[in-house]
Parts: structure tokens; sequence; C-alpha cells
């Protein structure tokens, strides 16, 4: 098997920590060009065009993290990532949701419409030209300063980001973290409770292992 990836993207980091959480080891191939666009012969042999994408050896391709998290948890139950009983099933998932949508997508927002190399690739996955929109970065940031306080708020009594257990919660919410971080976007001041987690799980080495390399312009992170 085979993982497709970009260095630099958040999403293929999720995979990439969580492979190392697991101790899996997946050959991996990047596929973006120096202009920050995803190769033909990718582009050819994905119709989805995005990445991560797992192609299995029987030729099955797997895409989105989730998905292909779910494909590794059920190979692989050790150590669990996605919660054993219901409700742990349940918050993990609810809270790693909250963490792509309002953080993930907030960022995404803004880098997306800011970006000069994503000029007219407003979305990811369409080959044909889809503008920026310039208002879609003030409402990425509000999305960003909502998803700051909302997590400040459930890690003032937990220990990580769905209870006592490091969760895929948690890989979500970090490679958030560290695509603002990659914008200039720190942590307010108003959230020291996700400030005091994300100190503590820089200690782990899914997390310092995954980092990508390079930023978006080609200089090193």
């Amino acid at each position: 098997m085979k993982l497709y990836e970009w260095d630099f993207a958040p999403n293929c980091r999720r995979v990439r920590m969580y492979l190392f959480e697991k101790g899996i080891e997946v050959e991996r191939e990047e596929c973006i060009t120096p202009d920050i666009i995803l190769s033909d012969d990718f582009r050819k042999n994905y119709k989805h065009e995005m990445v991560p994408m797992l192609e299995l050896d029987d030729g099955t391709q797997l895409g989105e993290a989730l998905g292909i998290w779910h494909y590794f948890e059920a190979l692989y139950p050790e150590p669990p990532l996605m919660g054993l009983t219901p409700v742990e099933k349940a918050l993990i998932s609810a809270w790693e949701r909250r963490a792509y949508d309002e953080g993930m997508v907030g960022h995404a927002e803004i880098f997306r419409n800011a970006h000069p190399n994503f000029i007219d690739r407003g979305l990811p996955g369409h080959s044909e030209p889809i503008p920026q929109i310039p208002a879609l970065i003030d409402r990425g940031k509000i999305r960003v300063e909502r998803f700051h306080q909302k997590f400040n708020g459930q890690l003032a009594n937990n220990k990580f980001i769905a209870g006592d257990n490091f969760s895929i919660a948690d890989i979500t919410t970090i490679c958030v973290v560290d695509f603002g971080h990659a914008l200039e976007m720190q942590i307010p001041d108003s959230a020291p409770h996700v400030k005091r987690w994300y100190d503590e799980v820089q200690d782990r080495e899914s997390v310092q292992r995954s980092k990508p390399v390079h930023m978006p312009d080609g200089s090193s992170m």
C-alpha cells in the first residue's frame, strides 16, 4: 500500500500522526509540485484530486483522513485512538468534528482565500477555476476565534480534548493549532487551557515526527 500526501497539508499530517501513534509503517509519496499543485499523474489516478489518499495493494483507494483512520483502527485496535465504549466513541467523534469544522475549515478559509498560489483555487478537489473570496478571510478568523474559545472551555476540565486519553480529537486539534502557527496566528491569551494542553502534547513522539518540513512557499519550517 502507499499513502499519497502533501507534506505541509494539515489533513495529511493528521494521518501521519495517527500512524506514528500506532507504530504503523506505510510507504509515502509526496505528490505536490513546486507550484503547490497536485501532480498530473496523481490527478489522473485519483478522481477526487485531494490528499491524503491511501491506495491498497489491490488498487482500492481510500480518501479522507477519517476514512483512513477507520481502516487502520479496524486492523490495529491498539492503542485505541477512536474510543472503546459507546460514550467514548461518541465524545471523540464529536470533538474531532468540532475541531475540523471550526478550526481546520476556519484556517483553510483564510489560507485558500489569501495565498497567491491559490488564486482561482478557492475550493479543494476542483479542476475548474474557483475564485478566491476575500470576505471569507474575515469569516475564517471569526471561526478560528470561536474554535479557541470552545476548546479552551473543554480543556479547562479535561487532560485531553475528549477526556482522559489521547485520541483522534487531539490529533486534529494539534494539526489545527499548528496550521494557525504557519499562518502566523498564535493561540490567543484568552485560551490558556489550550496553551497548557498544546505545550504538554509537544512531548509526544508522533507530534514531533509528523511536523511538516516545508512551508507552502518551499521555505523550511
